[in-house]
């Protein structure tokens, strides 16, 4: 009897599943069906414009007819017709691009295109949603910056909100320039998340602070603005403790402060410094990683992660620092103001390389 029971308990819980994932993927085909019928309308203009001559005004009279006629659909109102055209003329003007990808894997993609004689969608686009789509159109202008954020709200799943975030904050920047040694001591299958969790530089202005304070003062700072401090970090951690006690050895040592990273499964150890990054703290670092992993790790969870977050670092010290640490740590600033220092952007990879590293991305995937 409870076999049965179980067995059918099992079919019920196939059935389920079964109708989920059919239920995503005709979610997934009626978004790239959208995403199709935009492209075409943006094209449609353009064309007919550049061919034809006309003015703005096509675009009024076409949203009214287009409303006319689809009372119940929404979408085609005359700034989401400027909206698809320009989605159509910024993407379909160098389709040599490595960014548009080849479109043989999407033979559906463009059927009236091609009759349209339209360039066709390329793919790449398809992954996320239109108002993601138009987030990353807007706000972004580099074509590897609007590839880093499809790619990541893609292999993530971030909302619109989320995506809106990150790119705010400049996650595309901080992640080409943050110093860590994760490329050698994470394991590939969670690499790209962990390079993603810890960034270049942390803006605490939300802590009240004189410009001499103490690492006392600082740390108090962070406890007592807890729950912007996790949010600065990024989201997915979760506070554990702070001076957190280790015996490592018959000896006290003492994590300022020790968090978990929900997306990466392991501890995050986080060393707070008032002055310069010296190389003895990823020594010192290295050490609290060894400890937690034998003494406080889960046997589930990931390898330990340091940040040392300093007010200020050379980065030829940091990179011979970590060099040949075996233990993943990476090496962050923090500061007082809202957007991305003038020295910091001056140290974006070249155009070359960001390609390699975004390809590199793109093929972990």
């Amino acid at each position: 009897m409870e076999n049965g029971i179980a067995e059918y308990s099992s079919f019920i819980k196939e059935i389920k599943n079964l109708i989920y994932h059919r239920q995503y993927e005709a979610m997934k085909h009626v978004n790239t069906e959208l995403l199709q019928l935009y492209w075409e309308i943006g094209g449609e203009i353009e064309r007919q414009q550049r061919e034809r001559g006309w003015g703005n005004s096509v675009v009024e009279v076409l949203a009214k007819e287009l409303q006319k006629e689809f009372p119940d659909v929404q979408g085609f109102s005359a700034r989401n017709l400027w909206l698809m055209r320009r989605f159509y003329v910024e993407y379909s003007q160098d389709q040599s691009s490595p960014f548009l990808d080849s479109v043989s894997a999407h033979p559906f993609l463009h059927p009236l295109g091609a009759e349209m004689q339209l360039a066709p969608l390329p793919p790449l686009l398809v992954e996320i949603g239109w108002k993601k789509n138009v987030v990353i159109m807007q706000k972004c202008k580099d074509p590897k910056e609007r590839e880093f954020y499809i790619r990541m709200t893609k292999r993530y799943g971030w909302t619109k909100n989320v995506l809106i975030n990150n790119i705010e904050n400049k996650a595309f920047e901080k992640y080409l320039s943050n110093q860590t040694n994760f490329d050698e001591a994470v394991p590939e299958e969670y690499r790209l998340q962990a390079k993603l969790a810890v960034k270049d530089d942390y803006n605490f202005g939300f802590i009240e602070l004189g410009i001499e304070h103490s690492e006392a003062k600082l740390e108090a700072g962070i406890i007592n603005n807890i729950r912007a401090f996790l949010l600065e970090m990024g989201g997915d951690f979760s506070f554990i403790g702070n001076q957190y006690h280790l015996d490592a050895a018959g000896d006290d040592w003492f994590i300022d402060l020790l968090l978990f990273h929900r997306r990466l499964r392991c501890l995050i150890a986080i060393e707070l410094k008032t002055g310069e990054f010296l190389p003895e703290y990823a020594g010192k670092m290295q050490f609290y990683l060894s400890a937690l992993d034998e003494l406080v790790k889960l046997p589930d969870e990931n390898p330990s992660i340091g940040i040392v977050i300093c007010k200020n670092k050379k980065r030829t010290r940091v990179e011979y620092a970590l060099r040949a640490s075996k233990m993943p740590i990476g090496v962050a600033t923090y500061s007082y103001y809202d957007s991305l220092p003038d020295e910091l952007s001056s140290l974006l990879p070249s155009p070359d390389a960001i390609a390699t590293i975004i390809q590199g991305m793109s093929d972990e995937a």
